[in-house]
Protein backbone atom coordinates (compact mmCIF):
# COMPACT_ATOMS: atom_id res chain seq x y z
CA UNK A 1 0.00 0.00 0.00
CA UNK A 2 1.58 3.45 -1.05
CA UNK A 3 2.00 6.39 1.10
CA UNK A 4 -1.04 8.35 0.13
CA UNK A 5 -3.33 5.26 0.38
CA UNK A 6 -2.02 5.23 3.73
CA UNK A 7 -2.92 9.03 4.69
CA UNK A 8 -6.41 8.42 3.52
CA UNK A 9 -6.46 5.23 5.68
CA UNK A 10 -5.43 7.55 8.58
CA UNK A 11 -8.19 10.00 7.41
CA UNK A 12 -10.45 7.00 8.55
CA UNK A 13 -9.01 6.37 11.59
CA UNK A 14 -8.98 9.75 12.71
CA UNK A 15 -13.26 9.95 12.41
CA UNK A 16 -13.71 8.06 15.68
CA UNK A 17 -11.37 9.96 17.33
CA UNK A 18 -12.88 13.15 16.37
CA UNK A 19 -16.02 12.13 17.44
CA UNK A 20 -14.73 10.78 20.85
CA UNK A 21 -13.14 14.37 21.61
CA UNK A 22 -16.43 16.16 20.79
CA UNK A 23 -18.51 13.94 22.89
CA UNK A 24 -15.67 13.10 25.59
CA UNK A 25 -14.06 16.39 26.40
CA UNK A 26 -15.36 19.13 28.51
CA UNK A 27 -16.97 21.59 26.50
CA UNK A 28 -15.09 24.66 24.81
CA UNK A 29 -12.15 21.92 25.04
CA UNK A 30 -13.79 19.73 23.17
CA UNK A 31 -14.80 22.41 20.24
CA UNK A 32 -10.61 23.15 20.64
CA UNK A 33 -9.22 19.52 20.46
CA UNK A 34 -12.36 18.50 18.09
CA UNK A 35 -11.33 20.72 15.13
CA UNK A 36 -7.71 20.02 15.80
CA UNK A 37 -8.19 16.51 14.93
CA UNK A 38 -10.66 17.29 12.56
CA UNK A 39 -8.17 19.95 10.36
CA UNK A 40 -5.55 17.31 10.78
CA UNK A 41 -7.69 14.54 9.31
CA UNK A 42 -8.99 17.78 6.52
CA UNK A 43 -5.45 17.93 5.70
CA UNK A 44 -4.86 14.54 4.76
CA UNK A 45 -7.12 14.74 2.26
CA UNK A 46 -4.72 17.80 0.26
CA UNK A 47 -1.89 15.79 1.12
CA UNK A 48 -2.71 12.44 -0.34
CA UNK A 49 -3.96 13.45 -3.42
CA UNK A 50 -0.59 15.83 -4.10
CA UNK A 51 1.49 12.96 -3.19
CA UNK A 52 -0.29 10.57 -5.12
CA UNK A 53 0.13 12.86 -8.60
CA UNK A 54 3.91 14.02 -7.42
CA UNK A 55 4.54 10.70 -7.21
CA UNK A 56 2.50 9.05 -10.09
CA UNK A 57 1.10 6.33 -7.41
CA UNK A 58 -2.75 7.45 -8.42
CA UNK A 59 -4.93 3.99 -7.55
CA UNK A 60 -7.87 3.31 -8.57
CA UNK A 61 -7.78 2.05 -4.59
CA UNK A 62 -7.05 5.55 -4.01
CA UNK A 63 -9.60 7.01 -6.28
CA UNK A 64 -12.23 4.85 -4.48
CA UNK A 65 -10.97 5.36 -1.01
CA UNK A 66 -10.69 8.72 -0.71
CA UNK A 67 -13.71 10.23 -1.76
CA UNK A 68 -15.45 7.80 0.48
CA UNK A 69 -13.12 8.83 3.57
CA UNK A 70 -13.86 12.27 2.77
CA UNK A 71 -17.34 11.65 2.97
CA UNK A 72 -17.32 9.34 6.33
CA UNK A 73 -15.07 12.16 8.28
CA UNK A 74 -17.87 15.10 7.10
CA UNK A 75 -20.77 13.28 7.87
CA UNK A 76 -19.21 12.67 10.74
CA UNK A 77 -19.07 16.33 12.15
CA UNK A 78 -22.26 17.01 9.92
CA UNK A 79 -24.07 14.30 12.35
CA UNK A 80 -22.23 15.94 15.48
CA UNK A 81 -23.28 19.57 14.34
CA UNK A 82 -26.57 18.72 13.98
CA UNK A 83 -26.59 16.59 17.23
CA UNK A 84 -24.96 20.15 19.11
CA UNK A 85 -28.19 21.69 17.18
CA UNK A 86 -25.50 24.21 15.17
CA UNK A 87 -26.72 23.17 11.78
CA UNK A 88 -30.01 22.19 10.21
CA UNK A 89 -31.08 18.56 9.35
CA UNK A 90 -32.31 19.94 5.96
CA UNK A 91 -28.56 21.65 5.35
CA UNK A 92 -27.12 18.21 6.47
CA UNK A 93 -29.41 16.08 3.89
CA UNK A 94 -28.53 18.29 1.34
CA UNK A 95 -24.87 17.15 1.91
CA UNK A 96 -25.55 13.43 2.29
CA UNK A 97 -28.06 12.86 -0.64
CA UNK A 98 -26.10 14.63 -3.10
CA UNK A 99 -22.57 12.58 -1.73
CA UNK A 100 -24.88 9.43 -1.59
CA UNK A 101 -26.25 10.20 -5.73
CA UNK A 102 -22.64 10.74 -6.62
CA UNK A 103 -21.34 7.80 -5.19
CA UNK A 104 -24.35 5.81 -6.57
CA UNK A 105 -23.45 7.18 -9.99
CA UNK A 106 -20.09 6.56 -9.60
CA UNK A 107 -20.82 2.88 -8.84
CA UNK A 108 -22.84 2.33 -11.84
CA UNK A 109 -19.96 3.71 -13.84
CA UNK A 110 -18.00 0.89 -12.41
CA UNK A 111 -20.34 -1.56 -12.91
CA UNK A 112 -20.55 -0.41 -16.52
CA UNK A 113 -17.25 -0.60 -18.27
CA UNK A 114 -14.83 -0.15 -15.29
CA UNK A 115 -15.32 3.59 -15.25
CA UNK A 116 -13.94 5.07 -12.55
CA UNK A 117 -14.86 8.54 -11.66
CA UNK A 118 -12.44 10.78 -10.25
CA UNK A 119 -13.46 13.79 -8.50
CA UNK A 120 -13.84 16.95 -10.57
CA UNK A 121 -12.26 20.26 -9.11
CA UNK A 122 -16.13 21.61 -8.28
CA UNK A 123 -15.82 18.69 -6.34
CA UNK A 124 -12.82 19.39 -4.71
CA UNK A 125 -13.81 23.09 -3.68
CA UNK A 126 -17.35 21.71 -2.45
CA UNK A 127 -15.23 19.43 -0.21
CA UNK A 128 -12.77 22.35 1.15
CA UNK A 129 -16.03 24.78 1.54
CA UNK A 130 -17.49 21.84 3.50
CA UNK A 131 -14.05 20.75 5.85
CA UNK A 132 -13.58 24.95 6.26
CA UNK A 133 -16.88 25.26 7.39
CA UNK A 134 -17.08 22.57 9.80
CA UNK A 135 -13.82 23.53 11.23
CA UNK A 136 -15.13 27.46 11.26
CA UNK A 137 -18.12 26.03 13.49
CA UNK A 138 -16.16 24.65 16.13
CA UNK A 139 -13.90 27.30 16.19
CA UNK A 140 -15.19 30.25 15.53
CA UNK A 141 -17.25 31.47 18.88
CA UNK A 142 -13.94 30.71 20.63
CA UNK A 143 -11.77 32.54 18.71
CA UNK A 144 -14.41 35.61 17.95
CA UNK A 145 -15.25 35.35 21.69
CA UNK A 146 -12.10 35.73 22.62
CA UNK A 147 -11.58 38.79 20.30
CA UNK A 148 -14.67 40.16 20.85
CA UNK A 149 -16.11 39.37 24.36
CA UNK A 150 -19.66 41.28 23.60
CA UNK A 151 -20.14 38.48 20.62
CA UNK A 152 -23.25 36.42 21.28
CA UNK A 153 -22.08 33.03 21.64
CA UNK A 154 -23.42 30.70 18.58
CA UNK A 155 -23.35 33.06 16.46
CA UNK A 156 -20.54 31.22 14.30
CA UNK A 157 -20.39 34.98 12.74
CA UNK A 158 -17.59 33.45 10.03
CA UNK A 159 -18.91 29.57 9.71
CA UNK A 160 -22.44 30.25 8.54
CA UNK A 161 -21.56 32.04 5.01
CA UNK A 162 -18.84 29.54 4.68
CA UNK A 163 -21.79 27.13 5.13
CA UNK A 164 -23.61 28.48 2.56
CA UNK A 165 -21.16 29.03 0.16
CA UNK A 166 -20.10 25.14 0.50
CA UNK A 167 -23.65 24.40 0.36
CA UNK A 168 -23.92 25.73 -3.03
CA UNK A 169 -21.20 23.83 -4.06
CA UNK A 170 -22.90 20.32 -3.06
CA UNK A 171 -25.03 21.43 -4.95
CA UNK A 172 -23.63 22.77 -8.12
CA UNK A 173 -21.40 20.12 -8.22
CA UNK A 174 -23.73 17.04 -7.92
CA UNK A 175 -25.85 18.96 -10.66
CA UNK A 176 -22.65 18.82 -12.82
CA UNK A 177 -21.72 15.34 -12.06
CA UNK A 178 -25.33 13.61 -13.34
CA UNK A 179 -24.99 16.52 -16.30
CA UNK A 180 -21.48 15.26 -17.18
CA UNK A 181 -21.94 10.82 -16.35
CA UNK A 182 -25.63 10.74 -17.36
CA UNK A 183 -24.87 8.95 -20.17
CA UNK A 184 -24.33 5.98 -17.40
CA UNK A 185 -27.88 6.12 -15.84
CA UNK A 186 -29.12 5.84 -19.08
CA UNK A 187 -27.42 3.09 -21.17
CA UNK A 188 -28.97 -0.43 -21.44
Amino acid sequence: MNTPNKLTLMRVVLIPVFMAVLYLLPDTWNYIVGAAVFIIASLTDMLDGRLARKNNQVTDLGKFLDPLADKLLVFAALFCLVDFKVISVFTAMIVVAREMMVTSLRLVAAGKDGTVIAAGMLGKLKTVFQMVAISSFFLDDILLGAIFPSLQPGSHFIAYPIWIIAIAFTVISGVDYFMKYKKFLFQK
